[in-house]
């Protein structure tokens, strides 16, 4: 006699709806009859810079200890961004990919009765991980596409035990500045852990985006969380961090997982966050691919979301779903996101330069068909 396993699943993993990633190339090979060599993906904001040589050289140096498990503590990776970020070794938590930290922060801090308050078009999994420990979830309406930071703070009540806030926010492209955040954190009570998705920040590094490092010895309950996976291209690896207290971090500890990065990933870690000139180039073929973008939407008499990322959400001024599918069967890949309430938009990875013109010129095409 079999169970129902889906109603003996706790019931806010039973409500759940899994995240959806971005359509693999081979997937849509396959689907399309398509050459693989021949597809652009621009769905997943990856870097199409490709990953560092002295990453790559890491790796290398790494394999002949594949039987070994990793170092658990990451002690040098740790010891890296301490002296990065201008904390101590103990303040870092090291996960798989910043989307473990903030699955750490949940399993922590989250349970039935308690809640966790994020903006509408904020970033999927922050209701994933909240729901899935029974948590409840008050998303706040968005402002402008992007977060309402005094009307998060009003969200806010007892049971919170966690605000999640994304800046760049993911898929907007939305930022806020340093006052907006210092106002929030210092009206956000002592007892709310404050989660700074950061994914993005290396992308606007001396724009009018606020570093939250500035802010973690003034802030108590501040988590900063970061990620390999974007500007320092190592997302097929899975290696982020927090930054917050001491005390935090020993919490979070406690529920990380053994060896939950594995060695090479930290060993390319340690390489890339020592390799400057890489990340410059990455920032530098970024802010030409986004001007490169908006200048072709401007030419196609289409609206867009200013970003501060490394992508951009284009308005099509109708259903987006039709659009997505003809760009797939002109061989490009970019994100719908109808599921963050936006179905009249894209959400458009920055490529290389021909990467980029094959998009437009494929989305020229798929318009004019109507």
């Amino acid at each position: 006699m079999s169970g129902d396993f889906l109603a003996l699943a706790q019931p806010g993993v039973q409500q759940l709806s899994p995240y959806v990633p971005g359509k693999p190339v081979d997937e849509l090979a396959r689907e399309l009859d398509l050459d693989p060599a021949t597809i652009v993906k621009l769905a997943s904001n990856e870097n199409p810079l490709g990953a560092s040589p002295k990453a790559l050289a890491a790796i290398r140096d790494e394999l002949a200890e594949l039987t070994r498990y990793p170092d658990g503590n990451g002690f040098a990776l740790k010891t890296l961004l301490a002296e990065r970020c201008g904390v101590e070794i103990g303040q870092v938590t090291l996960g798989n990919g910043s989307n473990d930290i903030l699955e750490l922060v949940a399993r922590a801090y989250l349970a039935p009765g308690l809640n966790a308050v994020f903006s509408e078009h904020a970033f999927a999994v922050y209701p994933i991980v909240t729901q899935a420990v029974g948590a409840q979830a008050r998303v706040v309406p968005a402002k402008n596409w992007g977060h309402d930071l005094p009307a998060m703070l009003k969200a806010i009540d007892g049971q919170t035990r966690v605000v999640f806030i994304a800046n760049p926010n993911n898929p907007t492209g939305t930022w806020f500045g340093a006052e907006e955040l210092d106002e929030f954190l210092q009206d956000v009570p002592a007892h709310v852990l404050v989660v700074l998705d950061e994914a993005y920040i290396e992308y606007a590094e001396g724009s009018d985006l606020p570093d939250g490092l500035d802010f973690l010895a003034a802030y108590p309950n501040l988590l900063v969380s970061r990620t390999f996976s974007k500007a320092y291209g190592l997302a097929a690896l899975r290696v982020g961090y927090g930054l917050s207290t001491p005390v935090v971090a020993d919490v979070l500890n406690r529920v990380r997982q053994p060896f939950n990065v594995n060695s090479l990933a930290l060993a390319a870690a340690c390489a890339a966050v020592q390799d400057l000139d890489y990340l410059a180039e990455s920032r530098r073929l970024n802010e030409a691919g986004m001007q490169q973008l908006e200048a072709g939407f401007r030419d196609l008499g289409l609206s867009w979301i200013p970003s501060k990322g490394n992508f951009i959400a284009v308005d099509l001024g109708r259903e987006a779903a039709p659009v997505f599918q003809g760009l797939l069967r002109e061989g490009v890949i970019v994100r719908p996101v109808a599921n963050y309430g936006m179905p009249n938009h894209l959400r458009i990875t920055i490529g290389l330069p021909a990467e980029n013109t094959r998009f437009l010129e494929a989305l020229a095409k798929v318009l004019a068909r109507g």
